[in-house]
């Protein structure tokens, strides 16, 4: 891993950096709508990709392994989003783990976190991650 791209999110300039092929892409919108839009519409920069995110629950680790990153730097990773990644072949490095990824209010756990708690495998997990992201568009607009 470069370490452009961890200071890329490590400075505060963006919430999410992807690196396929030479070529550096970065996202800032919270949680997981980059990951989740990028895994439907544009799956091959996540195909070996390695990712540097700001946080990492579950929910995104599902994302990244299905999406098939080969490595990621998680700044704030959950217990749950390790023991996902561990069934995996993805090369996870971290700054903290924590037990679990807090919703924005900092009022309980993160909703992602929450709908896949049960979820033993990354493909367990997107059906969910589906419904919510469905749920969240339809309040929003």
């Amino acid at each position: 891993m470069t370490k452009s791209l961890k200071e890329i999110v490590l400075s505060g300039s963006h919430l999410l950096a992807i690196e396929n092929g030479g070529n550096i892409r970065t996202f800032d919108r919270r949680g997981i709508a980059s990951l989740y839009e990028l895994l439907n519409q544009e799956p091959s920069l996540l195909n070996g990709a390695t990712v540097v995110d700001k946080v990492v629950g579950k929910g995104a680790a599902a994302l990244m392994i299905r999406g098939g990153i080969k490595e990621l730097y998680a700044n704030v990773i959950s217990e749950a989003a390790l023991d996902l990644f561990r069934d995996s072949d993805v090369e996870v490095t971290y700054g903290e783990a924590v037990p679990l990824i807090m919703n924005r209010a900092r009022t309980g756990q993160c909703p992602v976190e929450t709908l896949c708690a049960e979820c033993k495998s990354a493909e367990e997990c997107l059906p969910r991650i589906k419904e919510f992201i469905i749920r969240t568009i339809k309040t929003t607009k």
